[in-house]
């Protein structure tokens, strides 16, 4: 993915003055500057097989919720993500959602591992997210950030290289990480 870059002054907006403006698709609002972004097709890939998987579990049973791409997610004011996967217990309406989705996954790019690792991490924690998985291809591996308790912030961090992905929010959901890499080229 390559990410415009963004000048050191760069004007910053509010999240309504994102929502109401026609930025390009793909388009994000961190510490209210935007950041325009323009997926390799790498990255597409590796989002297509991890919406594909939470997609199939969430399919496979009432009550699972919703799995999805990019959004409006409003985490507060000069934060508007779209992540490149979501998962939600409580599916979104509308063109807008106040508050972070209960599982955020972030896919490496150039143009914007440094925000997905940096601001949005600490935003995203902040807002509540349950848990943040952290997509690495070039190492082959899912950083997975949760949170045991409510009130606090991430309490664990599993790096998984090898074997099952798995999740205490999506009982039964399992992916097998070297099939996700497998093939990428």
């Amino acid at each position: 993915m390559t990410a415009m870059t963004v000048p050191a002054t760069a004007p910053r907006i509010s999240s309504e003055e994102f929502l109401s403006r026609d930025f390009p698709i793909g388009s994000e609002l961190v510490d209210g500057v935007v950041h325009m972004n323009d997926p390799a097709f790498l990255h597409q890939e590796v989002v297509r097989r991890l919406c594909l998987a939470l997609s199939i579990w969430a399919d496979g049973a009432s009550g699972r919720g919703r799995a999805g791409v990019g959004g409006n997610w409003v985490l507060s004011d000069g934060h508007v993500y779209k992540p490149d996967v979501w998962w939600a217990a409580t599916p979104p309406r509308g063109t807008r959602h106040s508050g972070p989705p209960d599982l955020a996954v972030e896919v490496r790019s150039p143009g914007t591992w440094a925000l997905d690792v940096g601001p949005k991490l600490r935003r995203y924690e902040a807002a509540g997210t349950t848990e943040l998985w952290l997509v690495d291809p070039p190492a082959s591996s899912v950083l997975v950030l949760r949170r045991d308790a409510t009130d606090t912030g991430f309490d664990a961090a599993v790096d998984i290289g090898s074997g099952e992905l798995t999740s205490p929010l999506l009982p039964g959901f399992t992916l097998d990480v070297d099939v996700l890499f497998a093939d990428l080229e």
